[in-house]
């Protein structure tokens, strides 16, 4: 199989963390993004969260009008953001697990035990233009779930991968990485296109980004964080780097 342009979407969540244990309006997560934007960014994605610890519904309002660049909704599968969705219609909605004591998201969505009410939940966002993802574990059972549903994307959650990495676990992690590896292969031979995305750095992106059924990474806490040292227009362009040079390995 040939590969195909990788796709790096830009989470600017952190920077509204940032804003929000002061209170007051800087820094300004719509400025991140279209920094981001003209750094090169394909998509910004932003997590509009039950409790709005970080992205408000004053910061969607605001990314809708200003982005030229898609913008991926991260939501809970909760009535009240699917009547946002509808009003703002973004181009693409991804489904996420949410707990409101979690640090940020600690898996993958259970499509499997949900069949029935996701794919009435998402049947709405896709009649209004929307492209529907489900953040998933690397699962068969639910990538086939996923699919049933009829949601055209999914995202495989690299968290476990990226944390085994991190705690020097080699064995694991490639264990883990085999797991992504297989089931992104899976996937796409269903005809479902393939995301990736969680915990992502320089240091282990690059062979999620030569999984070459991968059309897109999504990556926040990292490049926020990068940022702080480097420039947000910097951080961007070195994940470029390294996600377009495992790019070009695989071909």
């Amino acid at each position: 199989m040939s590969s195909q342009p990788l796709r790096l979407g830009v989470n600017i969540d952190h920077v509204a963390t940032v804003r929000n244990a002061r209170g007051g309006t800087y820094p300004c997560p719509v400025r991140a993004a279209l920094l981001a934007e003209a750094a090169g960014a394909d998509g910004i994605t932003a997590h509009l969260r039950e409790d709005r610890r970080h992205i408000t519904d004053t910061d969607i309002d605001g990314l809708v009008q200003a982005l030229s660049v898609p913008l991926n909704f991260e939501m809970a599968a909760t009535d009240e953001m699917q009547a946002i969705a509808l009003r703002h219609r973004p181009h693409a909605v991804c489904l996420v697990p949410e707990k409101r004591e979690e640090r940020t998201t600690e898996g993958g969505l259970e499509v499997a035990r949900e069949e029935n009410r996701l794919a009435h939940f998402i049947a709405p966002l896709r009649e209004a233009g929307c492209r529907v993802s489900i953040f998933i574990a690397a699962d068969q059972r639910q990538i086939e779930a996923a699919h049933r549903i009829g949601a055209p994307v999914i995202e495989l959650h690299t968290g476990a991968y990226c944390d085994l990495h991190a705690e020097g676990r080699l064995e694991e992690r490639d264990a883990e990485l085999a797991r992504l590896t297989e089931m992104a292969a899976f996937a796409h031979d269903l005809g479902l296109e393939v995301h990736a995305g969680h915990g992502l750095t320089y240091d282990c992106v690059a062979p999620i980004a030569a999984l070459s059924q991968v059309r897109e990474l999504n990556i926040g806490h990292f490049l926020i964080g990068e940022s702080v040292f480097v420039g947000l227009e910097a951080a961007i362009a070195e994940m470029r780097k390294h996600m377009d040079a495992a790019r070009t390995a695989t071909i």
